[in-house]
């Protein structure tokens, strides 16, 4: 007897959600789809033992979304997330399921994000919230979030609230909510803990344990990047350069995402093109079809616009953006290694992504080399190797004896040595990419268990320091920026912002000290004052960073000190791990910048 096929078609969902599912390439349900949507959509609870990767995101915001009625503005649903990665994720998610459902509003609330932005979000009226536990029971005691209307509630990944400290807000928040709810719970473990949460608020839930059945070939060889110390698109360029590849495919997590990493590599001279699902099918196949025969290198895409994308030489794949669950991964990979060839997966892994890592291995049952970034001795001694081929190739040309004519006729100074000659002609050969590199800062190799019990911002710290010096720039300027721990901000997200913004090597950025409310950051002198007027309105995670001039950095005795007579700085007092200075007042637009340092003509 064969096995029914089941279809979301068959589940009764709503026609925009169907018609929303086809936009995003959805075919058929996944197994926990398949066993999940049909109880929420008949009112029962649902405990769910899954790993991440088994399409639980759909199994449980597809029914919820057919129960909400979008005439009534009010938040109906909640799902709880441990991060706010993983809300983001989901609320995307949620955001894409319901786009053809007229007035229904999806709002992802997390530490990090502007009050003010959520505050606006939730006067507009939200039918689909998904938070992390410490903003939402903040919300919920500001009295800024109503749950008396709600149907739904999800705890997404439990196990790992649980693991992070969020059991007890997660208590708090379901004790404020109505008594006829139903609630979904999720959760690749089962501890005592989260038994007793389902015990204490879920109602006779129809329990769901789908096992992992993913699988990967030995053929394929993983390895990982933590994103450390050089921006991604030029990072990436760098491993290009390095690999050997018939073809490759990037994959990113967005549409925008394909035509930026594909201009970036255009640039780079590299042969390459994006796929997603903005192109239609005829452009679609084209694409396809020049990859397939040779035309085509480097292909970029969205996990969307490459299912069912097989193209035997493809023989690399990069991850530049890490996929949110296993399965998006394994399926990724699956692109290399292909008609018995051995193939070759990068992945890219931002520090706040570790967690995802961890998933990918844990249901691999392996464990993903970490590699470092390529330094620009790797680089020369590639682009030389590269080179000599090229001229091996040329020895064999039978029309070598032209050019050694031409030799004569060229007016050079007599008595030219042949090797000078030889040397001049291949400094003019190598064309944009020099055979000869900077011997520019790259960071030192960093394991991610050393990163769990390391000091970062100190480690940091030493290493700017460290790039300052071989730059040669040693004058340095200290500056308040109104950013600290307390917006989320780690020191990652500064140099980042300075970085892009500014279009400038680390070289030219020192210290950085974050505080509760604020950080001081030391920048060369050597930065424009035109540069600098524009740090003063940029934003860090969407709030201003209010750059203020602080005072001149002098170095005496290895020890660095401030020098500004208007800036005092008064009795030290601790603040977390770090040191305050309460000399500096809340209101720094007391301490205007230094004009002179924003002279037009700087």
């Amino acid at each position: 007897m064969s096995k029914t096929e089941h279809s979301f078609t068959d589940m009764g969902l709503k026609a925009p959600i169907l018609k929303a599912l086809i936009d995003l390439g959805y075919e058929k349900p996944s197994p926990i789809q398949t066993i999940c949507i049909p109880h929420l959509l008949a009112g029962h609870d649902v405990l769910g033992m899954a790993q991440t990767g088994s399409g639980k995101t759909a199994a449980f915001s597809l029914p919820l979304l057919h129960n909400i009625n979008a005439e009534l503005s009010a938040p109906q649903v909640l799902v709880l997330a441990p991060t706010r990665e993983l809300a983001v994720q989901v609320s995307e998610a949620c955001t894409d399921f319901a786009k053809y459902i007229k007035g229904l509003n999806v709002v992802a609330l997390y530490g990090g994000q502007r009050y003010d932005i959520q505050f606006r979000a939730l006067k507009k009226g939200q039918h689909f919230i998904v938070g992390t536990p410490g903003r939402l029971l903040d919300h919920l005691k500001r009295g800024t979030l109503d749950l008396s209307n709600l149907i739904g509630l999800v705890l997404d990944e439990a196990d790992e609230m649980l693991r992070m400290g969020f059991i007890e807000d997660v208590e708090n928040i379901l004790a404020q909510i109505p008594a006829q709810h139903q609630t979904a719970l999720f959760s690749a473990t089962m501890p005592e803990a989260i038994r007793r949460i389902t015990r204490r608020f879920m109602n006779k839930p129809k329990e769901v344990c789908i096992r992992s059945n993913i699988t990967t070939t030995p053929d394929i060889k993983q390895s990982y990047w933590i994103v450390y110390g050089m921006r991604k698109n030029e990072a990436l360029v760098r491993f290009l350069e390095t690999e050997d590849f018939d073809a490759a495919i990037i994959f990113v997590r967005t549409k925008s995402a394909t035509l930026e990493v594909a201009q970036t590599l255009e640039q780079n001279g590299y042969n390459s093109a994006a796929l997603n699902g903005d192109m239609n099918q005829t452009l679609r196949e084209q694409t396809l079809d020049r990859l397939k025969d040779g035309r085509l290198d480097i292909l970029i895409a969205t996990d969307v616009a490459a299912r069912g994308l097989d193209v035997d030489r493809v023989s690399l794949v990069i991850n530049y953006d890490i996929p949110m669950d296993s399965e998006s991964y394994i399926h990724r990979i699956g692109r290399t290694g292909r008609a018995g060839r051995t193939g070759r997966a990068l992945l890219f892994v931002e520090k706040y992504e570790r967690r995802l890592l961890r998933n990918i291995e844990r249901i691999m049952k392996l464990t993903i080399q970490e590699v470092d970034l390529p330094t620009s001795d790797m680089l020369s001694a590639r682009r030389l190797e590269r080179f000599s081929e090229k001229v091996r190739i040329h020895l064999q040309s039978n029309d070598l004896n032209m050019y050694h004519a031409l030799l004569s006729k060229l007016q050079l100074e007599e008595n030219l040595d042949i090797t000078m000659l030889a040397a001049v002609l291949l400094k003019i050969a190598q064309g944009e990419r020099p055979l000869i590199l900077p011997s520019n800062p790259i960071l030192g190799h960093r394991s991610r268990r050393a990163l769990h019990v390391q000091d970062n911002t100190c480690q940091e710290k030493n290493e700017r320091s460290l790039r300052r010096e071989r730059c040669n720039i040693s004058e340095m300027d200290l500056y308040r920026i109104e950013v600290g721990r307390n917006d989320g901000i780690e020191v990652r997200h500064i140099v980042g912002a300075i970085a892009n913004e500014g279009n400038m090597s680390g070289c030219y950025i020192g210290n950085i000290k974050l505080f509760a409310s604020h950080s001081t950051i030391e920048l060369s002198k050597e930065i424009s004052g035109k540069t600098l007027s524009h740090f003063t309105r940029m934003r860090i995670l969407n709030k201003p960073m209010n750059l203020q001039f602080l005072g001149k950095v002098q170095s005496h005795n290895n020890r660095q000190t401030t020098t500004n007579s208007r800036v005092h700085y008064g009795n030290e007092k601790n603040e977390g791990n770090s040191r305050h200075f309460s000399g500096h007042r809340k209101n720094t637009m007391s301490m205007p910048i230094n004009r002179r340092r924003f002279n037009s003509n700087a």
